[in-house]
């Protein structure tokens, strides 16, 4: 029985059920979910496409701000979903006569394009975790270019702890940059930068993790659980270890949605929400007070452009 799907156009872009329900139809009729998540990929080429004229762009004007831009950026994703719908440009019914024929031949149904299942496909395009299809045939579907990260030849492979990590969030990151305008990737870098790749998140008081992977404190108004934990924290410059409290959540899913309303609802991160580039990202959490650490846009930076972010997407 094939799933209905609501009709693209008439859907926000934003729409977090959109992913539902193309988990949905994967599960019960692949071909009707490949269908919509071929059309998804076209909206994301167009989503890039019209980002680069936006740079190109000179944006001087009166009401030119952080927020005219971000809203600017919803607006983009709702056009790139409503020329994506019908015929569009051609490349959803080419990436679906890609991936259909191969399940055709393969005969084992969604699990031939390592989509085994509902839960193996977050985001609302064919499985993007990395690595997920490498070696199938459908290699250039990957996470990675899916996130506009070309590998690099001759690159050495990232370590499986980072590959390991990257897994474990990168559902969760695609998530949250619906909501932030983000790039997903970006948001892997952060958690990876805050949590050393997941190795050294705060932990509670019977050593299990906190799934805090943004080292957000527990404020006053924070009326969660929490764990105590030493931390950096530099004055005038210089470092010094003290001890914080913490958030502690049940899951990544709630790390990565507190981190997200946590940009979206405070104010100083208005300049964060939205930003398209990795080195402008990096620089606005820091003016807006993220962390103390002098080189802290910096170290981001590197993580969001370097060859272990890269590698780890890639798989």
């Amino acid at each position: 029985m094939a799933i209905k799907i609501q009709d693209t156009p008439n859907r926000l872009a934003v729409d977090a059920r959109v992913s539902q329900d193309i988990r949905e139809a994967l599960a019960r009729d692949p071909q009707q979910g490949l269908k919509e998540a071929a059309r998804q990929f076209e909206t994301l080429f167009l989503q890039m496409v019209m980002k680069s004229m936006r740079d190109a762009t000179p944006q001087d004007g009166l009401l030119d701000s952080d927020q005219t831009r971000f809203y600017t950026g919803l607006l983009d994703q709702q056009l790139a979903q409503n020329l994506a719908s019908g015929k569009g440009l051609g490349f959803a019914r080419l990436i679906e006569e890609q991936l259909g024929q191969y399940l055709k031949n393969s005969g084992d149904g969604v699990g031939a394009l390592g989509l085994p299942g509902a839960a193996a496909v977050p985001t609302g395009l064919p499985d993007l975790r990395p690595g997920a299809l490498a070696g199938r045939g459908v290699a250039s579907l990957s996470a990675a270019q899916a996130a506009g990260v070309p590998p690099v030849p001759g690159e050495a492979a990232a370590p499986a702890s980072a590959r390991d990590f990257v897994n474990r969030v990168w559902p969760h990151a695609v998530e949250a940059s619906r909501s932030t305008g983000i790039p997903p990737q970006f948001l892997v870098a952060h958690a990876a930068l805050e949590s050393g790749w997941g190795r050294s998140e705060p932990r509670r008081s019977d050593g299990s993790g906190s799934y805090n992977l943004f080292g957000i404190k527990a404020g006053r108004g924070w009326t969660g659980a929490t764990v105590e934990a030493q931390t950096t924290e530099y004055v005038d410059g210089v470092p010094q270890q003290v001890s914080e409290r913490f958030r502690a959540y049940g899951s990544y899913a709630e790390a990565f949605q507190d981190y997200a309303a946590l940009l979206r609802n405070n104010p100083r991160y208005g300049g964060v929400i939205g930003s398209q580039d990795g080195a402008e990202f990096a620089r606005r959490l820091q003016q807006a007070g993220y962390a103390t650490d002098p080189a802290y846009a910096e170290k981001l930076s590197r993580i969001i452009s370097g060859p272990t972010l890269r590698q780890a997407l890639i798989g």
